[in-house]
């Protein structure tokens, strides 16, 4: 059974050809055994030493820096030895096998995805936001998002949440040393302005709320799926979207036969944008399929773009695509193709509830209205940049404490002020927030979270 007591050994550089590889070693106790049996010598703690790994025999595998960092001064507050040499995949290989077997008596295992950090997490190096936000570090599509994650992992955003929680803190400590004392029960609102306490907290976690919806934008990017009848434009848009020929582009309608998926950044706001097939009756079996899996996925769409035709009115097959379109999706009608009719013909019966946008994906004519309408169909703020990134569950956990925290209000509102559900509601709030990082959390969610990290980090 893995256990979190045992020591680890990963490749912690990414796979194939590089200039140089590392391989990382973290224990609970000291590595001193392993460092003799593979380097012949003791280290200097937090130092470089240029030297030789070596195998059993007492060959050389490779030449390289080794760096001994003792608990708990290291990344996952254990004992850890970091071997740096040369990138290719067999050295890499031989080395990871010669710690293995150099670290058999201490039962030394291969890392678990994220297992390095997971570690530091449970030996308080970092909470639970930080650590997802070294995995969103590396992940980032953007500066911007790279900027954002830095920034989550130095605590930007825990400190946010952590300031938030202890607030809470305050105010249930105060209600709940009121709560032995009925008779003080009425003046206590009054008495320590709980109620304007408690809208302060309220008007900061909506901000921190707002915050975080912007970095979940830079880290999660929009959905944008290109919808229409064939031969509108769609593989054109994109890949004037795009920049070059991501999708093939012929005069031919159902030329598109199956979703092509590209991700555009627009000012460090990741778009990812599917192409998919033209929207029609059809008696070809594989169009139909093609026609099938568009559906799909504008079902799963964050935005929907609807390809009209200038050139081609047709408002009764529009009509019939508009009426399928998920009501809840955003929908952005853009009239392509714009170049081959003269000024005013693009006229067509606007859905109600759509917005329209004349373009030309020839051209490039209105494309930066485009973008720029994008970004604000999701909610992009460009003056309003997130300092950190946030996740899905992060959202989750912030909404969940607003809402026990209007609750709260609520029950300090009424005439008989029951303080019991009062205190109860802050204590909900509290808990949701800490579940952000870390404080209160359950085994089966981290293991989630770290399981989806890269082995050696």
């Amino acid at each position: 059974m893995i256990s979190d007591q045992d020591p680890i050994v990963a490749i912690a550089t990414a796979a194939g050809r590089g200039g140089i590889g590392v391989v990382r070693v973290s224990a609970r106790q000291p590595l001193d055994g392993l460092i003799q049996a593979l380097l012949g010598r003791a280290l200097v703690p937090r130092h470089a030493h240029y030297l030789p790994f070596r195998d059993a025999d007492g060959g050389i595998i490779d030449e390289g820096i080794a760096l001994s960092f003792p608990a708990p001064h290291s990344y996952t507050g254990e004992h850890v030895l970091e071997l740096q040499g040369h990138g290719g995949p067999v050295v890499l290989r031989r080395l990871l096998a010669r710690c293995l077997q150099a670290g058999m008596e201490m039962g030394m295992r291969l890392a678990e995805p994220g297992e390095f950090t997971r570690r530091a997490f449970l030996n308080d190096r970092m909470d639970l936001a930080q650590a997802e936000a070294v995995a969103d570090l590396i992940d980032a599509s953007s500066e911007a998002a790279a900027r954002s994650a830095a920034a989550s992992m130095t605590g930007v955003f825990s400190a946010e949440v952590n300031g938030l929680a202890d607030r809470i803190v305050h105010l249930r400590m105060l209600v709940e040393a009121t709560l032995d004392f009925p008779e003080e029960e009425i003046e206590f609102l009054e008495k320590y302005q709980a109620r304007e306490t408690l809208a302060a907290i309220q008007a900061d976690l909506a901000r921190l709320l707002s915050q975080a919806r912007q970095g979940a934008i830079l880290r999660e990017g929009l959905h944008v799926v290109l919808a229409g009848q064939p031969n509108v434009g769609k593989s054109s848009l994109l890949n004037a979207l795009a920049g070059f020929d991501a999708a093939i582009v012929t005069p031919i309608a159902g030329t598109t036969r199956d979703k092509v998926v590209q991700q555009i950044d627009i000012d460090g706001v990741p778009l990812h944008v599917v192409d998919t097939a033209g929207l029609r009756e059809t008696e070809d079996t594989v169009e139909r399929i093609g026609i099938e899996r568009t559906w799909a996925e504008i079902g799963k769409a964050d935005v929907i773009v609807h390809l009209l035709d200038a050139t081609r009115p047709g408002p009764e097959l529009d009509a019939a695509i508009t009426s399928r379109l998920p009501p809840r999706t955003p929908v952005l009608e853009v009239v392509n193709k714009i170049d081959l009719v003269e000024d005013g013909q693009v006229g067509q019966a606007q859905a109600a509830g759509a917005k329209r946008l004349p373009v030309s994906a020839r051209t490039g004519q209105g494309l930066d209205a485009l973008k720029r309408e994008l970004l604000a169909i999701a909610g992009w703020n460009p003056s309003a940049e997130s300092p950190y990134l946030a996740r899905e569950r992060h959202i989750h956990a912030l909404l969940t404490a607003a809402n026990h925290l209007e609750l709260a209000a609520g029950h300090a509102a009424q005439s008989d002020r029951v303080l019991d559900l009062f205190a109860e509601e802050l204590r909900l709030a509290h808990e949701a927030l800490t579940s952000i990082t870390g404080e209160f959390s359950s085994d089966d969610l981290l293991g989630v979270i770290f399981s989806r990290f890269c082995i050696g980090k």
